[in-house]
């Protein structure tokens, strides 16, 4: 065995064991230890990307070298390599840009028991990327769960313990579903290692034996992990806790932890159900029409609101709702869509969180658009960033959002008239509405504070820290990367998606 297979288990490893030693550090060291973290694991997520690129092969990395049912399993592809490595940059890009957020707005005893919660979090991501074992992914479910919960009530107000305990009850709600989902699977196939599972699950399939259980499995499964990813109207919890929490916790939650469960949906699809029997359980079929309502009423809400964070989140929404209807299209192209969707929406929605706090604290710290008139003349870095942002959220070529749309269209287009024609509908609807609140949003930082009547000097210009101004420049280039080389990125996901199977 090559010594570079040994590195998903090292990063879930040493995430691990970095919180553990968080909680004895104070708030400088453990951001410094924090930001090394992050760069070895990343540094380690490239060389197995590179490694298994060229290879062209996935491995399995027994735990403990024992067996199943004794031991358990992790499995890699380039795939899973390369979400971790994207996981890990855009977590990285997240916390450094909202740095001076976290050490304002925390207590300064509780901003190591912050970065304990970005530890457990990245480790629960890497496991749920990485693991090959059906109930090993339900724990690490649950210490996501309880890590994001920490990330949005950390900022103690009342707003924000309001939004966790919804978000609480939310996730509590579809962590139910999903473990009842799997003891059924575990009950009519005695298994929990994915490939095994996905063996029995064939047999009894072709044989017509425990059909309902199966399906009722596979729904509970897809429902609870739409629930935890917040699937419209299973949203309740999503605008007050992107719009209340720390920025870097609002942009953490966005762009990494529902696309954590909804990654793992799709590992449940390949390789513990088995994609033909999926599109056979007529499931997808209900995700795709709360996915089409999702991608509309996302957008309606989004153009309703008159605080710019959570105009973001509601956009979110919407977002959500564009990577399911790819699944409920039920073939390959829409799940290589619904997949570079999710590296386009982390991309972009941290880059507008990042990007609007800037604008916030040009006017204020006011998030109310009458405030953030002329906000992007006080902070020009902030509003270009934001610009941009909003540029690929409605699609404008060279960007990620436009290719994401092209390449749902794509899809929608060799699948059947009754899929083809909603699809395409609620895509052009969707962009028209994401260019009414985003243009919207851009015309307004960019209207002249004398137009409104208010004068020109009332809010400082704002001056950035070097650290935030790179972060917002790295992030605008990786969106950029993402739009100027999407066929690179397309071959590799469809390269990773063979590999699943």
């Amino acid at each position: 065995m090559s010594f570079v297979q040994n590195f998903p288990f090292f990063s879930i490893l040493l995430s691990l064991g970095s919180g553990v030693l968080t909680s004895i550090m104070n708030k400088t060291v453990a951001r410094i230890w924090n930001t090394f973290i992050l760069i070895v694991i990343s540094a380690m997520s490239a060389v197995l990307f590179v490694y298994l690129l060229g290879t062209g092969e996935s491995f399995i990395f027994m735990m403990g070298h024992f067996p199943a049912p004794w031991g358990n399993e992790i499995r890699a592809g380039v795939l899973e390599a390369g979400m971790a490595l994207f996981f890990c940059i855009v977590m990285l890009f997240s916390i450094k840009g909202g740095q001076e957020h976290i050490d304002s707005q925390i207590e300064e005893s509780k901003v190591n028991l912050y970065y304990i919660m970005i530890n457990l979090l990245l480790s629960s991501l890497l496991a749920l990327i990485y693991t090959n074992d059906l109930f090993t992914a339900y724990v690490f479910v649950e210490i996501n769960t309880i890590s994001a919960c920490g990330l949005i009530m950390i900022r103690q107000n009342g707003h924000t313990i309001e939004a966790a305990t919804r978000y609480m009850i939310m996730s509590a709600l579809g962590s139910g579903l999903l473990l009842l989902g799997i003891c059924i699977l575990y009950d009519i196939t005695g298994h929990l290692l994915m490939s095994n599972i996905k063996e029995s699950v064939a047999a009894l399939a072709a044989g017509g034996q425990y059909r309902m259980p199966l399906v009722a499995a596979i729904g509970m499964i897809c429902v609870g992990l739409a629930v935890k990813s917040a699937l419209y109207p299973f949203h309740t919890w999503l605008p007050d806790a992107y719009g209340y929490s720390t920025v870097s916790s609002a942009a953490i939650l966005s762009s990494l932890v529902s696309k954590g469960y909804i990654f793992l949906l799709i590992k449940i699809f390949y390789r513990v159900i088995g994609f033909d029997v999926i599109v056979g359980s007529n499931v997808l079929n209900v995700l795709f029409v709360f996915g089409l309502i999702g991608m509309i009423m996302g957008s309606v809400k989004a153009i309703q609101e008159n605080d710019i964070r959570r105009m973001i989140a509601f956009s979110s929404v919407a977002q959500i709702g564009y990577i399911y209807m790819g699944f409920g299209l039920g073939t390959a192209a829409g799940i290589v869509a619904s997949i570079f969707h999710i590296l386009s929406h982390a991309s972009t929605k941290s880059l507008l969180f990042i990007s609007g706090v800037g604008l916030t604290d040009a006017s204020g710290e006011s998030k109310r658009f009458d405030d953030l008139v002329g906000s992007g003349f006080r902070n020009p870095v902030a509003g270009a960033a934001f610009t941009i942002g909003a540029c690929s959220m409605v699609g404008i070529p060279l960007f990620s959002g436009f290719i994401s749309k092209l390449l749902f269209a794509q899809a929608a287009v060799h699948d059947s008239l009754a899929k083809m024609l909603p699809t395409l509908i609620c895509l052009a609807v969707s962009t028209i509405l994401n260019a009414i609140y985003f243009m919207r949003t851009v015309i307004c930082i960019y209207t002249p504070v004398q137009k409104k009547g208010k004068m020109e000097t009332e809010f400082p210009v704002k001056k950035n820290s070097v650290t935030y101004n790179t972060v917002l420049v790295l992030m605008i280039a990786l969106n950029m990367a993402l739009g100027c080389t999407s066929q690179v990125i397309v071959n590799w996901i469809n390269m990773g998606l063979a590999m699943f199977g």
